[in-house]
């Protein structure tokens, strides 16, 4: 007999996902028993740190993963790290396990209540099927609701007691079904397109993350370099879509209103590509675009060109349409731009400046590295001293929300094995999702975890400033020891506070094959976010 849970199973091989990630409750045993050999299930301690690592295992893989949550209360457990994984478009499908079909009405222990409404407005699709025979279906649509136009997460809610029901034959349509997307412009569009950017006179590129997570990074350049423009990154980009060292780049625009304004003036056209316009922090009055800018964006969520509050949007795919323009705009006779200095060194201090853990890191890690970084008081200096050279090489919590380096870093190594992978994470961020370790350590997942320790919540006493709010409690952090942390759940741990320490214990860390955790002392500037 096929069953709804053998039926799903094969859906879930014939479009490639074979890792499930999560932390097993009681209404989530019947989907994991007899669990088939092919698959892996890579257990996290807590639903928000599952979550995560299927978060980076998507964005640094470019396919969905599955996360299995418990019920409601798992679902809550696992909601800020959704609130990330919708802002950065990651393609996740979560189920969680609902109570026996026969009981839900009363509402008895461990019932997901109103369960569609749960997750929302952070997922593009939720579901609770209407029968056991509806769960294929309901799977299949997540599939490719979950990667389809802009990514994101789709939630589905399933009565532990489907999976043993008998499927509908007619399920087996479901399983070589394909859902493509390859939106480009039609040759009206493109050519009024290149017309507006051909015939302006001092274009400037903002990049967002929908470029490197479409792999079109190598399209950005040429198109850069055709135009001869500086290039930007979006205000808290969560990717990099642009080589930090090239001679266009100019870094990332700050996140408030005004202060964009100023970096823009001057340019009569602001063409934004795969980011939101924009994605504003702190609030700062003035007008949205500087006096005489146009501004053009091309995004492939029609969410965020349909709330941009200013420009003209067009909505693609951005692969499609990044190639399109780099193949068909004029060639600028013109000098590139003069490259930004590299940044001057910084003395070595006790305790370390950011600056210069950056440059040590920079000097030791791989050229291929990837950088995930949840020190957010230290964002700026990160940018402008590691060299960000290829796609796929930095990651940023989407939507802001702590807990998202330490297992996302996890799930992005474990994508992309054949790359070192550093998480700078600050000792108030760790403690997010400090869980993380154990699976690193379970699983053998060489992740090096990097704890940058200034004692305080650096980001906020920044924004304080801004606020000029006075007499904050709660930023000071009590003195934790990270690497006796790391060494309860089985990494191994370093405390290094030199440029030689931290160069010698990411020597040994890469040599061991193994996770490790350096945990560094640094003195904590008002240099933060500021640029």
């Amino acid at each position: 007999m096929k069953t709804v849970r053998n039926v799903t199973y094969e859906l879930l091989r014939r479009n490639g996902i074979n890792k499930v990630f999560g932390n097993p409750g009681s209404n989530e045993l019947p989907f994991l028993k007899n669990f088939p050999k092919d698959f892996e299930y890579v257990l996290a301690l807590h639903e928000g740190v599952a979550l995560g690592m299927a978060d980076g295992f998507a964005q640094a893989s470019g396919k969905p993963a599955l996360v299995n949550l418990h019920s409601a209360a798992g679902t809550g457990n696992a909601m800020g790290a959704l609130a990330n994984a919708c802002n950065g478009h990651s393609p996740l499908i979560i189920t969680a396990g609902q109570q026996n079909r026969a009981m839900v009405a009363l509402e008895p222990l461990l019932t997901n209540t109103d369960a569609t409404t749960l997750p929302k407005p952070l997922v593009k699709w939720s579901r609770e099927p209407a029968s056991a025979q509806e769960v294929p279906h309901a799977f299949s649509r997540a599939i490719h609701t979950a990667t389809s136009e802009a990514p994101g997460p789709v939630y589905l809610s399933i009565p532990y007691d489907d999976w043993d029901k008998r499927a509908d034959e007619s399920s087996a349509s479901l399983l070589n079904r394909r859902v493509k997307n390859a939106r480009s412009l039609s040759s009206d569009e493109l050519a009024e397109l290149v017309q507006r950017i051909n015939t302006a006179t001092n274009p400037v590129l903002v990049l967002g993350a929908d470029v490197d997570a479409a792999r079109a990074n190598n399209h950005a350049v040429e198109l850069a370099e055709k135009l001869k423009c500086p290039v930007w990154a979006a205000p808290s980009s969560p990717r990099c879509a642009f080589p930090t060292r090239h001679a266009c780049f100019r870094g990332m625009l700050p996140a408030g209103i005004a202060s964009i304004g100023r970096l823009l003036s001057g340019h009569d056209l602001i063409l934004v590509i795969g980011a939101p316009v924009f994605r504003y922090h702190q609030f700062e009055a003035g007008p949205f675009l500087p006096e005489g800018s146009e501004l053009i964006l091309i995004s492939c969520d029609q969410q965020e060109a349909a709330r941009a509050p200013v420009g003209d949007a067009w909505i693609s795919d951005i692969h499609p349409i990044l190639s399109q323009l780099a193949g068909h705009v004029a060639d600028r006779a013109k000098a590139m731009p003069d490259a930004l200095p590299a940044p001057l060194p910084v003395a070595a201090s006790r305790p370390l400046k950011a600056e210069s853990v950056f440059d040590i890191l920079n000097s030791v890690a791989p050229a291929n590295s990837i950088f995930v970084n949840e020190s957010t008081s230290t964002i700026p200096a990160l940018w402008q001293r590691i060299n960000i050279a290829t796609q796929g090489s930095y990651y940023l919590a989407a939507a802001g929300g702590l807990g998202f380096a330490m297992p996302a870093g996890v799930g992005i190594q474990l994508a992309s094995p054949d790359r070192q992978v550093f998480v700078v994470v600050g000792d108030g961020s760790a403690n997010y999702s400090i869980q993380a370790l154990w699976t690193a350590a379970h699983y053998a997942i060489p992740v090096i975890f990097i704890v940058m320790k200034n004692g305080t919540y650096g980001a906020l006493r920044w924004f304080a400033d801004v606020l000029n709010a006075t007499d904050i409690p709660g930023l000071n952090l009590p003195d934790i020891h990270f690497s006796q942390l790391a060494e309860g759940y089985g990494v191994q741990a370093f405390r290094a506070n030199t440029p030689e320490q931290i160069s010698d214990a990411v020597s040994r860390a890469r040599a061991s094959g193994k996770p490790a955790l350096i945990e560094v002392e640094t003195c904590w500037t008002e240099q933060g976010e500021k640029q």
